[in-house]
């Protein structure tokens, strides 16, 4: 699986700002929290980090 696309970034960073009270300032520290969350959403579903799938697939063929 791939890591999160900028829809679903944008859609969780927007949250997170309206969560806050909508700040007038610090908006890529809303967009990087919403990326680590969602990478870590889908790494604890069990779903490989992106960039890691070639390296699972490699270990489920030598494995």
């Amino acid at each position: 699986m791939s890591g999160p696309t900028e829809e679903e970034i944008r859609t969780r960073a927007c949250q997170l700002w309206k969560d806050a009270g909508e700040p007038a300032c610090k908006m890529d520290e809303f967009w990087y929290r919403a990326e680590r969350e969602l990478l870590k959403e889908r790494t604890v579903s069990g779903d490989p980090p992106p960039g890691m799938t070639d390296n699972v697939a490699d270990l489920e063929h030598t494995g």
